[in-house]
Protein backbone atom coordinates (compact mmCIF):
# COMPACT_ATOMS: atom_id res chain seq x y z
CA UNK A 1 0.00 0.00 0.00
CA UNK A 2 2.69 2.83 1.49
CA UNK A 3 6.26 2.03 0.17
CA UNK A 4 8.77 4.50 1.85
CA UNK A 5 12.55 4.48 0.06
CA UNK A 6 15.33 6.59 1.22
CA UNK A 7 13.07 9.32 2.72
CA UNK A 8 14.90 12.34 4.28
CA UNK A 9 12.63 15.78 5.10
CA UNK A 10 13.12 18.14 8.15
CA UNK A 11 12.20 21.77 9.02
CA UNK A 12 14.14 24.51 7.31
CA UNK A 13 17.77 23.56 6.98
CA UNK A 14 17.42 20.59 10.05
CA UNK A 15 17.16 17.83 9.50
CA UNK A 16 15.18 15.41 11.40
CA UNK A 17 14.48 11.87 8.46
CA UNK A 18 17.87 10.52 7.32
CA UNK A 19 17.14 7.37 4.37
CA UNK A 20 13.64 6.34 6.28
CA UNK A 21 13.00 3.14 4.50
CA UNK A 22 9.69 0.78 5.03
CA UNK A 23 6.46 -0.61 3.82
CA UNK A 24 3.07 -0.38 4.83
CA UNK A 25 1.11 -3.41 4.29
CA UNK A 26 -2.67 -3.16 2.56
CA UNK A 27 -5.49 -3.79 4.90
CA UNK A 28 -3.07 -3.74 8.04
CA UNK A 29 -2.56 -1.34 11.03
CA UNK A 30 1.05 -0.75 11.77
CA UNK A 31 1.72 1.07 14.89
CA UNK A 32 4.65 3.77 14.57
CA UNK A 33 6.34 3.60 18.13
CA UNK A 34 9.70 5.27 19.68
CA UNK A 35 10.57 7.98 22.30
CA UNK A 36 9.41 11.85 22.04
CA UNK A 37 11.97 13.58 19.43
CA UNK A 38 12.43 10.84 17.52
CA UNK A 39 10.67 12.03 14.13
CA UNK A 40 7.42 10.07 14.31
CA UNK A 41 5.13 13.05 13.89
CA UNK A 42 7.53 14.59 11.08
CA UNK A 43 7.55 11.15 9.23
CA UNK A 44 3.57 11.42 9.40
CA UNK A 45 3.50 15.03 8.15
CA UNK A 46 6.00 14.64 5.25
CA UNK A 47 3.55 11.69 3.92
CA UNK A 48 0.69 14.07 3.99
CA UNK A 49 3.12 16.49 1.91
CA UNK A 50 2.97 19.27 4.73
CA UNK A 51 6.60 19.25 5.02
CA UNK A 52 8.65 18.95 1.69
CA UNK A 53 10.60 15.58 0.97
CA UNK A 54 14.17 16.66 0.44
CA UNK A 55 15.09 12.92 -0.96
CA UNK A 56 13.86 10.00 -1.52
CA UNK A 57 10.32 8.50 -2.79
CA UNK A 58 6.50 7.81 -1.17
CA UNK A 59 5.10 5.66 -3.13
CA UNK A 60 1.14 4.92 -3.06
CA UNK A 61 -0.42 2.16 -4.32
CA UNK A 62 2.32 2.11 -6.68
CA UNK A 63 1.95 6.20 -7.60
CA UNK A 64 4.69 8.59 -6.45
CA UNK A 65 3.09 11.28 -4.00
CA UNK A 66 6.29 12.64 -2.63
CA UNK A 67 5.83 15.74 -4.74
CA UNK A 68 2.30 16.12 -4.36
CA UNK A 69 0.33 18.67 -2.21
CA UNK A 70 -1.57 17.76 0.66
CA UNK A 71 -5.17 17.87 -0.73
CA UNK A 72 -3.91 16.27 -3.70
CA UNK A 73 -2.48 13.23 -1.46
CA UNK A 74 -6.30 13.38 0.91
CA UNK A 75 -7.95 12.99 -2.82
CA UNK A 76 -6.27 9.52 -3.73
CA UNK A 77 -7.58 8.40 -0.31
CA UNK A 78 -5.13 9.33 2.65
CA UNK A 79 -7.18 10.78 5.80
CA UNK A 80 -5.25 12.17 8.07
CA UNK A 81 -5.91 13.01 12.05
CA UNK A 82 -3.14 15.49 13.52
CA UNK A 83 -2.17 15.40 16.94
CA UNK A 84 -3.88 17.67 19.00
CA UNK A 85 -6.78 16.60 16.98
CA UNK A 86 -7.44 20.20 15.57
CA UNK A 87 -11.15 19.96 14.80
CA UNK A 88 -12.94 23.33 14.96
CA UNK A 89 -14.12 24.62 18.45
CA UNK A 90 -16.62 27.14 16.97
CA UNK A 91 -18.14 24.96 14.03
CA UNK A 92 -20.45 22.36 15.08
CA UNK A 93 -20.20 18.37 15.03
CA UNK A 94 -22.07 18.63 11.60
CA UNK A 95 -20.43 21.97 10.30
CA UNK A 96 -16.76 19.88 11.22
CA UNK A 97 -17.77 16.68 9.16
CA UNK A 98 -19.37 18.14 5.95
CA UNK A 99 -16.38 20.76 6.39
CA UNK A 100 -13.94 17.56 5.91
CA UNK A 101 -16.13 16.48 2.23
CA UNK A 102 -15.19 19.24 0.37
CA UNK A 103 -13.43 18.28 -2.83
CA UNK A 104 -13.92 15.04 -2.45
CA UNK A 105 -16.71 13.01 -4.39
CA UNK A 106 -18.71 11.53 -2.21
CA UNK A 107 -22.48 12.46 -1.38
CA UNK A 108 -22.33 14.55 2.33
CA UNK A 109 -25.44 11.86 3.36
CA UNK A 110 -23.68 8.95 2.43
CA UNK A 111 -20.87 9.81 4.36
CA UNK A 112 -22.83 11.17 7.41
CA UNK A 113 -25.16 7.73 7.04
CA UNK A 114 -21.47 5.31 7.93
CA UNK A 115 -20.00 7.44 10.40
CA UNK A 116 -22.92 8.05 12.60
CA UNK A 117 -23.41 4.14 12.22
CA UNK A 118 -19.89 3.84 13.68
CA UNK A 119 -20.11 7.08 16.17
CA UNK A 120 -23.45 7.21 17.29
CA UNK A 121 -22.73 10.28 19.58
CA UNK A 122 -22.00 12.54 16.55
CA UNK A 123 -25.68 11.79 15.70
CA UNK A 124 -27.03 12.27 18.92
CA UNK A 125 -24.50 16.22 19.31
CA UNK A 126 -24.40 16.88 15.75
CA UNK A 127 -25.78 20.51 16.20
CA UNK A 128 -23.37 20.99 19.07
CA UNK A 129 -20.31 23.18 18.52
CA UNK A 130 -16.57 20.69 18.92
CA UNK A 131 -15.19 23.13 21.66
CA UNK A 132 -17.72 22.15 23.94
CA UNK A 133 -16.53 18.75 23.75
CA UNK A 134 -14.21 16.51 26.14
CA UNK A 135 -10.67 15.62 24.81
CA UNK A 136 -12.02 12.11 24.30
CA UNK A 137 -14.71 13.58 22.36
CA UNK A 138 -13.07 15.95 20.01
CA UNK A 139 -10.49 12.39 19.21
CA UNK A 140 -13.91 10.90 18.29
CA UNK A 141 -14.59 14.39 15.96
CA UNK A 142 -11.19 13.87 14.51
CA UNK A 143 -10.99 10.50 13.37
CA UNK A 144 -14.51 10.98 12.13
CA UNK A 145 -13.65 13.94 10.12
CA UNK A 146 -10.99 11.85 8.45
CA UNK A 147 -12.91 8.86 7.86
CA UNK A 148 -16.31 10.20 6.09
CA UNK A 149 -14.18 10.47 2.91
CA UNK A 150 -13.79 7.05 2.86
CA UNK A 151 -10.44 7.17 2.38
CA UNK A 152 -8.12 3.78 1.82
CA UNK A 153 -5.64 4.60 4.54
CA UNK A 154 -5.63 6.43 7.56
CA UNK A 155 -2.82 8.01 9.82
CA UNK A 156 -3.31 9.00 13.00
CA UNK A 157 -0.74 10.56 14.87
CA UNK A 158 -1.11 10.22 19.08
CA UNK A 159 -4.52 9.45 18.86
CA UNK A 160 -4.75 8.88 23.12
CA UNK A 161 -3.03 11.84 24.17
CA UNK A 162 -4.71 13.75 27.11
CA UNK A 163 -7.30 11.05 26.79
CA UNK A 164 -8.69 9.28 29.96
CA UNK A 165 -7.99 5.11 29.81
CA UNK A 166 -11.42 4.46 29.16
CA UNK A 167 -12.25 6.21 26.19
CA UNK A 168 -8.66 5.01 24.76
CA UNK A 169 -9.67 1.58 25.09
CA UNK A 170 -13.19 2.10 23.80
CA UNK A 171 -11.18 4.35 20.46
CA UNK A 172 -8.78 1.65 19.68
CA UNK A 173 -11.33 -0.97 19.83
CA UNK A 174 -13.64 0.81 17.61
CA UNK A 175 -10.92 1.79 15.01
CA UNK A 176 -9.71 -1.95 15.08
CA UNK A 177 -13.28 -2.94 14.28
CA UNK A 178 -13.74 -0.83 11.35
CA UNK A 179 -10.36 -1.66 9.92
CA UNK A 180 -11.30 -5.05 10.36
CA UNK A 181 -14.88 -4.32 8.41
CA UNK A 182 -13.68 -2.10 5.87
CA UNK A 183 -9.89 -2.75 5.52
CA UNK A 184 -9.05 0.17 6.31
CA UNK A 185 -4.93 0.13 6.12
CA UNK A 186 -3.67 2.26 9.00
CA UNK A 187 -0.17 3.39 10.35
CA UNK A 188 -0.45 4.96 14.10
CA UNK A 189 1.65 7.13 15.80
CA UNK A 190 1.23 5.68 19.73
CA UNK A 191 3.23 4.93 22.72
CA UNK A 192 0.55 3.65 24.43
CA UNK A 193 0.97 -0.26 24.71
CA UNK A 194 -2.30 -1.10 25.62
CA UNK A 195 -3.48 0.84 22.67
CA UNK A 196 -1.15 -0.63 20.22
CA UNK A 197 -2.34 -3.83 21.66
CA UNK A 198 -5.42 -3.36 20.80
CA UNK A 199 -5.11 -2.01 17.36
CA UNK A 200 -2.40 -3.50 15.64
CA UNK A 201 -0.96 -6.42 14.17
CA UNK A 202 2.77 -5.05 13.74
CA UNK A 203 4.68 -2.62 15.10
CA UNK A 204 7.47 -0.04 13.23
CA UNK A 205 10.50 1.60 15.96
CA UNK A 206 12.12 4.88 15.14
CA UNK A 207 15.19 6.14 16.87
CA UNK A 208 17.38 9.21 15.58
CA UNK A 209 14.82 9.49 12.12
CA UNK A 210 15.49 6.05 11.13
CA UNK A 211 13.26 3.15 11.22
CA UNK A 212 15.53 0.60 13.36
CA UNK A 213 13.92 -2.15 13.96
CA UNK A 214 10.32 -3.94 12.94
CA UNK A 215 8.10 -6.76 14.90
CA UNK A 216 4.78 -8.42 15.25
CA UNK A 217 2.51 -7.55 17.95
CA UNK A 218 2.15 -11.29 18.66
CA UNK A 219 5.77 -11.30 19.17
CA UNK A 220 5.45 -7.94 21.43
CA UNK A 221 3.68 -10.24 23.74
CA UNK A 222 5.66 -13.03 24.11
CA UNK A 223 9.33 -10.39 24.31
CA UNK A 224 9.15 -6.74 25.18
CA UNK A 225 12.59 -5.88 24.57
CA UNK A 226 12.07 -4.18 22.15
CA UNK A 227 9.44 -1.83 23.68
CA UNK A 228 12.19 -1.67 26.65
CA UNK A 229 14.98 -0.44 24.05
CA UNK A 230 13.14 2.22 22.09
CA UNK A 231 10.22 3.08 24.46
CA UNK A 232 12.25 3.51 28.34
CA UNK A 233 13.99 6.86 29.35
Amino acid sequence: MLEITGLTSGYGGARVLSDVECKIPDGKVTALMGRNGMGKTTFIKTIMGLLKTEAGSIRFDGAAIERLSTFEISRLGIGYVPQGREVFDQFTVLENLRLSLLGHSIKSQDGLDQIYEWFPILKERADQRAGTFSGGQQQILAIARALIANPRMLLLDEPTEGIQPSIVHEIGEKLAAIAKETGLTILVVEQNVDMVRTIASDALFMENGQIVDSCSISELERDDSLLRRYLSV
